[in-house]
């Protein structure tokens, strides 16, 4: 009897862990989606606005010089873009400590909602650019709360400099590290870490062929594949709290 209830807590977490493995794994998938939508939108920004929606240090840098030249067009718009990403962060994360909110995948409705409907207004009235910025750029504020961490790994699904930064450090201890356990860790956390900056990568470079094609309509793919994402993903794979 002592071997069968020995037995049977051996097996409760081992199937615990493999449930916990699958969990991240997609989770992973989720991440490097969310990557390619990131760098998807942030082209979009780029060849259309000469602005970054996701990629705040480049408008940072861009701010910082045109405050030095005196180009007040180019302040309004990186200033604007700033200010509106760090609203939909705080928006995002505002709604994952939200205890009344019962809907985890209500993040990702709200940055498909937006998407969508600014496609569809642009199709019949003009919103001119720093309106344009302030609004892809806070659905790109809340997109960045929607998935934190994957496993012990902190991972920014549109932040390239931090994801390359860790790439390179995880990179270091694999490569070091006599430690068995953290060389595994490692080495799983820059595979990740590569596949997400692939994904940007992929994302950004699609939205450049796309973008001729598709034209004022560009933004209903990303807002198309993030509505159909949150019917599909478990509730686990969003982060309850970043």
């Amino acid at each position: 009897m002592s071997n069968f209830l020995q037995m049977e807590q051996s097996i409760i977490p081992t199937s615990g862990l493999y449930a916990s493995f699958d969990t991240a794994r997609m989770q992973e998938r989720f991440a490097i989606f969310l990557a390619l939508i990131a760098g998807y939108i942030d082209a979009t920004g780029l060849i259309k606005w000469k602005t970054y929606v996701s990629f705040m240090s480049g408008n940072t840098t861009q701010l910082g010089a045109a405050l030095a030249k005196g180009n007040s067009g180019i302040v309004f718009t990186s200033l604007t873009a700033i200010a509106s990403f760090l609203l939909g962060v705080y928006a995002g994360t505002c709604l994952a400590f939200w205890k009344r909110n019962r809907m985890k995948r209500l993040p990702v409705f709200i940055v498909s909602g937006v998407l969508a409907s600014y496609t569809i207004i642009t199709f019949y009235h003009t919103i001119n650019v720093g309106q344009s910025i302030g609004i892809i750029t806070f659905s790109m504020g809340i997109m960045n709360t929607i998935v934190t961490s994957v496993g012990n790994q902190k991972i920014n699904t549109d932040f390239v400099t931090g994801t390359l930064n860790s790439l390179a450090r995880n990179t270091a201890i694999w490569s070091m590290t006599n430690n068995e356990m953290e060389r595994k860790q490692s080495k799983s956390s820059s595979i990740l870490l590569l596949l997400l900056w692939a994904g940007f990568l992929s994302g950004a470079a699609g939205a450049t062929f796309l973008l001729p094609v598709l034209a004022n309509w560009t933004l209903i793919l990303p807002a198309s594949l993030l509505l159909i994402s949150s019917v599909f993903i478990p509730i686990q794979l969003l982060n309850a709290k970043p």
